[in-house]
């Protein structure tokens, strides 16, 4: 995967590895398919297995093996119990390698596109190999269910999504270097999370009931066919999200300083991360939030279980009326707080909001058996969490670009792959230790602490953590000593060097112009086509421009 910066022929150098963006800054459509609907169709399977990966196995893979009682063999246990704790180990060390391929990359397209390019065939097949691997019988051969069940679901979750999810979050700081941007980048990718998340709780049950025979008579034929067409959603939207992605950083240094440069090696990346303060800070709040947001996510079911079965509305109804109040105020929060940041910054912005959802938490906590005070803490928390869902890595890419201008390399690679380790480990760490606290959620009262107290504490913790997360003052002064070094490298090495935001522009400029003549051609053509003239036309486009221009003007 390794590309070259000495003018050599390279396969992201064609017109059919190119990226569709060509603007120097981030734009509408690179929003919109690049970081929204690209990361939501790729991240769709696994927003649903989160919920439903687990059911499956239980009510339909493993179903046949079920006594009279419904329960299963305690082998079949055992092993749902293992596999993903155990993988947890291939899942961390499958991120950390791609990290490092990826910091060991470098083409004309970028060092974490490629990847994503990579996974779209990866991550397409391995989600239709969970469903679709020969399983036996159902009924005669566990062992052998078992033993390819765990290969899928590592391929998977080990290969496959840590290629993605590792190469998907370092797009945020390769981006560009504008703060803002990222911000906005950043705030529609965990968007983009969200709503796969949402889609997986909210929408996907009404998929098993309708099409796929429901959990008391499942189709298995439906299942395949569902997740075969979920595996092609996932080829097409990571193809779009790839067109539609640009590494703006990565290009400042392409080709401009030179190619002899060696790899920085992981024990020179691990001391220059190791010694920054603000690292350790982003890292270790990520790692307690993303923990306690796993607990929280899986305590639900057995929290409303415990607490609403017997009231008016029911356990389902009430955890539904809970889960969406997860995720609308979330939604409405995406509105406000990018702008929010820009005036205020990105760590005054989410402390504010960890003591908002620190406040729902201490009200729901105090008043667990009541559903109307849970509903408001519960849209407290999710409100307040927000700031820190959307922002985290548009901070974190702040902080690789003070490393950055420190040191005098760059180590995204070796921290989004540790972010993408947190990420996926957190969830079957928080299941063994639910499990363990809570006796498998017989223990309603740790039930209770799990689903509110302990990420309640956690925001408490994350807030004064970011008190002394400062990178935010440094910005300007890291952007102008990362400039410097390029400048002095690119003429040490006797190569012309031009500011990056005017190669952007006049990218930007003779893409435009190469636009601008390729629309006059299909004028003409069209004109000479249909007897029209082509002044007349060229006058009604120009007048149409000039009207959309004015309109703008006006708004402002």
């Amino acid at each position: 995967m390794k590309g070259n910066t000495d003018g050599k022929k390279s396969l992201f150098a064609g017109k059919l590895f190119a990226t569709k963006v060509k603007s120097a800054n981030v734009k509408a459509p690179e929003l919109l398919f690049g970081y929204f609907l690209g990361p939501f169709g790729a991240l769709l399977a696994s927003g649903i297995f989160t919920s439903f990966l687990n059911r499956y196995w239980t009510d339909v893979l493993f179903v046949g093996y079920k006594d009279a009682t419904g329960a299963l063999p305690a082998a079949i246990n055992t092993f749902l119990t293992l596999l993903p704790m155990l993988s947890a180990i291939l899942i961390i060390a499958g991120n950390l390698v791609v990290g490092q391929l990826i910091e060991r990359t470098k083409t004309r397209g970028g060092k974490a596109r490629p990847w994503i390019l990579l996974s779209s065939v990866l991550l397409a097949v391995a989600c239709i190999l969970l469903f679709v691997v020969p399983v036996g019988d159902g009924v005669n051969t566990p062992v052998t269910t078992m033993v390819l069940t765990a290969i899928a679901y590592n391929l998977y979750y080990s290969v496959a999504y840590p290629m993605y999810n590792t190469a998907n979050s370092t797009l945020i700081p390769l981006s560009t270097r504008n703060s803002s941007q990222r911000g906005l980048l950043a705030s529609f990718s965990n968007f983009a999370h969200l709503g796969v998340m949402g889609a997986g709780g909210m929408v996907f049950p009404m998929v098993v009931s309708w099409f796929l025979g429901g959990w008391e008579t499942p189709n298995r034929t439906a299942w395949t066919v569902a997740f075969i067409a979920i595996g092609v959603i996932t080829f097409l939207f990571i193809i779009l999200q790839y067109y539609f992605t640009r590494e703006r950083v990565t290009e400042e240094t392409y080709g401009v300083v030179s190619a002899d440069k060696k790899n920085i090696s992981v024990k020179k990346q691990l001391k220059a991360v190791g010694t920054d303060a603000f690292w350790w800070i982003i890292i270790a709040f990520y790692l307690v939030f993303q923990f306690a947001g796993s607990l929280k996510n899986m305590s639900v079911t057995y929290f409303c279980s415990n607490q609403f079965a017997e009231s008016v509305f029911g356990e389902d109804l009430a955890m539904s009326i809970i889960n969406i109040l997860g995720a609308v105020p979330m939604a409405v929060a995406m509105a406000f707080i990018w702008p929010l940041s820009r005036k205020f910054g990105k760590r005054t912005v989410v402390v504010a909001g960890l003591v908002i959802g620190a406040a729902g938490g201490v009200l729901a906590g105090c008043f667990p058996d009541n559903f109307y005070v849970v509903c408001v803490g519960v849209a407290l928390k999710s409100f307040g969490s927000s700031p820190a869902c959307y922002m985290i890595l548009a901070m974190i890419a702040d902080v690789l670009d003070h490393i950055e201008a420190k040191h005098g390399f760059r180590c995204d690679g070796l921290t989004m792959s540790i972010y993408s380790s947190i990420m996926a480990a957190s969830g079957p760490l928080a299941l063994g230790i639910f499990n363990a606290i809570s006796d498998s959620g017989s223990n309603s009262a740790m039930v209770t602490v799990s689903y509110i107290w302990i990420e309640t504490v956690v925001y408490g913790i994350c807030a004064v953590l970011l008190i002394f997360f400062g990178v935010e003052k440094f910005l300007k002064k890291d952007r102008e000593r990362i400039l410097e070094r390029q400048k002095s490298e690119a003429e040490a090495a006797g190569l012309e060097w031009i500011a990056p935001e005017e190669r952007l522009k006049a990218e930007q400029e003779l893409a435009e112009a190469g636009a601008e003549a390729a629309r006059i051609d299909e004028l003409k053509a069209r004109c000479e086509k249909r007897g029209l003239d082509f002044d007349a036309e060229e006058e009604k486009y120009q007048a149409k421009i000039e009207a959309k221009r004015a309109k703008k003007e006006k708004r402002k």
